[in-house]
């Protein structure tokens, strides 16, 4: 009789876990604690040509969106991001093009209109992995000194911006 009794307990359990590994991979994002307190140092050419390192962007806070064309939630999320580029003055956005085609990379940006901030190629996935990266959509907060204090997996939200992004404005 025990041995059906631990069988239906580890068949109820299956649900359960299905439904939290839903819910904290889901298509509403989720902040994760950063493990590490560390400065990437992200480097290389801009998909319009340019020479860009991140430390030029030292002494204010710095949004880095690593994310691809091809990827919906991203597709999604970059009109938010657009947005908050215009209107978020004091913060920096760095965007890391994550193994895409130039020629598509650039008509995504146009699409979505966030040409207006650096854009890295990272067409091996190098920068992702310096960043930490697990795939895209995924933001990383950098505060002034360049340091990652803060990242979100998944698709960016206004709530997400104002209650992360926004507080780093204040000295």
């Amino acid at each position: 009789m025990r041995r059906p009794l631990m069988t239906l307990a580890a068949l109820m359990a299956v649900p359960v876990l299905l439904a939290v590994l839903v819910h904290a991979l889901g298509p509403g994002g989720r902040t994760d604690a950063v493990p590490e307190r560390r400065r990437p140092d992200l480097s290389g050419r801009t998909l319009d040509g340019r020479a860009f390192a991140l430390g030029e962007l030292r002494g204010h806070p710095v949004l880095v969106s690593v994310w691809a064309s091809w990827c919906d939630p991203c597709r999604a999320e970059f009109p938010l991001l657009a947005g908050a580029a215009r209107e978020l003055d004091g913060v920096r956005f760095l965007g890391v093009d994550l193994r895409d085609a130039p020629g598509a990379a650039r008509a995504f940006l146009a699409e979505t209109g966030a040409a207006s901030f650096p854009h890295l190629a990272d067409p091996d996935g190098r920068l992702a992995l310096e960043l930490g990266a697990r795939g895209v959509p995924e933001t990383f907060l950098l505060d002034r000194q360049g340091f990652i204090v803060d990242r979100r997996i998944g698709a960016l939200t206004q709530d997400w911006i104002e209650g992360h992004v926004v507080p780093l404005l204040t000295p």
